[in-house]
C-alpha cells in the first residue's frame, strides 16, 4: 500500500512543480486508485502485485469513499461561494442610476443630510471643467473624481516636469515628460473608473474658450497667470457659468466663487486692475510651500461639491484668504461693481 501512496504523492508533487491544474492531478491519482482496485478484484490470490498493494480491496474502497467525500465537500463549498459572490454587472447603468459598487463607494456622501442620494445624483450628472492641472488643479481634480462628479474636463498645455512633483500630487515620477492632462486622466480613472474624463492638451485661448466652457456647468480656474484668469472670467460671465477661482504664492492662498448671474461679483469686479509685471511673482520665481496648493485646491473641490449639490453656504460674494505660515484664515465680503467692464455689476 505504501508504494502506491508514495506514487500518488509523486504525482501531486510533480504537478505542483510544473503547475498542472489540480483537476488533472486528482484525475491521475483517481486513475491510479482505480487500477489498484481492479487489480485487487481481478488478479488471483497470491499475485505479486496484489500482495504489494495490500492484498485486500477493502482498505482501497474505504480510501476511495473518503476521497469522494472530501471531493464532494470541496465542490459544495465552491458552489456556495459562487452563489454568494456578487454577480458582475455586464449592463451599463441607466442614466442617473448607480451601480451597486457606486452606492458603496459614495455611501459616506449619501448618509450626509446635506447631500444624500439626490445630491449624489446631481454630482453624477454634473460637468466640471478644471483649467490647469498643476498645483491647484491636482488636488481639485482628485477630489472631484473621488466625489463622483460624472464628467470632468481638464485643460493644460504643459508636460509633467521634475520640479512639479514637489506639490502637484496628481502626477508621478514615472510620468515625467507626459502631458499633464493625460497624467491627470490616468490618476483620476485609477481612482474612480465610474467617471468620464475629458483631457484637452492645449492652452485655453480666445478662439476655443467660449465653446469649451459652454459644455460645462461649473468652471474651476487654478492657473498661475492673469491673462488666463481674466479670459476664463470673461467667458464664464458671457456663458452665465459659475467660476471658482483660486491663487497661491509662497505661504498664502485665496479662493472665491464668482457668479454675477446669481448675485455675486465676477473676478474682475474684485480684481479690476491686473498687477504690473513683476509685482506678483509666480511660484517658480517666489517659491511655494508644498502643502499649500493642497489646502486651497481641496477647498476648490469642496466648494464645487457644495455648489453642485446646494449644500451649506458657498463663497459667492466672499473671498477666503489663507495664511499657512501663521495658520490664519480670513473671510472678507466682496461685491459687484457697477462700472465693471465685464459684468457691469448686473446680476439676476
Amino acid at each position: 500500500m505504501i508504494p502506491v501512496l508514495a506514487m500518488a504523492a509523486v504525482i501531486w508533487g510533480v504537478g505542483v512543480v510544473f503547475k498542472t491544474p489540480v483537476r488533472l492531478r486528482l484525475t491521475l491519482i483517481a486513475a491510479l486508485w482505480l487500477a489498484v482496485v481492479l487489480a485487487q478484484l481481478v488478479l488471483p490470490d497470491g499475485n505479486g502485485f496484489r500482495q504489494a498493494t495490500g492484498g485486500d480491496v477493502r482498505p482501497w474502497l474505504a480510501l476511495g469513499v473518503l476521497g469522494a467525500l472530501v471531493a464532494g465537500y470541496r465542490a459544495l463549498v465552491q458552489s456556495l461561494r459562487r452563489r454568494a459572490a456578487p454577480k458582475a454587472e455586464t449592463e451599463p447603468p441607466q442614466q442617473g442610476s448607480f451601480r451597486a459598487a457606486e452606492l458603496d463607494r459614495y455611501a459616506r456622501h449619501i448618509i450626509l443630510r446635506e447631500i444624500g442620494g439626490p445630491g449624489q445624483k446631481k454630482l453624477k450628472g454634473a460637468k466640471v471643467l478644471v483649467v490647469g492641472a498643476g498645483g491647484l488643479g491636482s488636488p481639485a481634480l482628485l477630489y472631484l473624481a473621488a466625489s463622483g462628479v460624472g464628467t470632468i474636463g481638464v485643460i493644460d498645455a504643459d508636460e509633467v516636469d521634475n520640479s512639479n512633483l514637489q506639490r502637484q500630487i496628481i502626477h508621478t515620477d514615472d510620468r515625467i515628460g507626459m502631458p499633464k492632462v493625460f497624467s491627470a486622466e490616468m490618476a483620476m480613472k485609477a481612482l474612480n473608473p465610474f467617471i468620464e474624463v475629458r483631457a484637452y492638451h492645449r492652452r485655453l485661448d480666445e478662439e476655443s474658450a467660449a465653446a469649451l466652457v459652454a459644455d460645462y456647468d461649473l468652471v474651476l480656474d487654478g492657473t498661475d497667470n492673469f491673462d488666463t484668469r481674466y479670459l476664463v472670467n470673461r467667458v464664464c460671465v458671457a456663458a452665465g457659468k459659475p467660476l471658482i477661482s483660486a491663487a497661491i504664492t509662497q505661504w498664502e492662498g485665496q479662493i472665491s466663487l464668482y457668479d454675477p448671474v446669481r448675485g455675486g461679483p465676477c473676478y474682475e469686479c474684485v480684481f479690476p486692475v491686473r498687477p504690473a509685471p513683476g509685482m506678483v511673482p509666480t511660484c517658480a520665481e517666489a517659491g511655494v510651500a508644498a502643502p499649500l496648493p493642497g489646502v486651497i485646491g481641496t477647498m476648490m473641490a469642496m466648494e464645487a461639491v457644495k455648489e453642485i449639490t446646494g449644500a451649506g453656504q458657498g463663497l459667492r460674494g466672499r473671498l477666503v484668504i489663507h495664511d499657512a505660515l501663521y495658520t490664519e484664515t480670513r473671510v472678507i465680503a466682496v461685491k459687484s461693481r457697477a462700472d465693471c467692464l465685464v459684468c457691469g455689476g448686473q446680476h439676476g
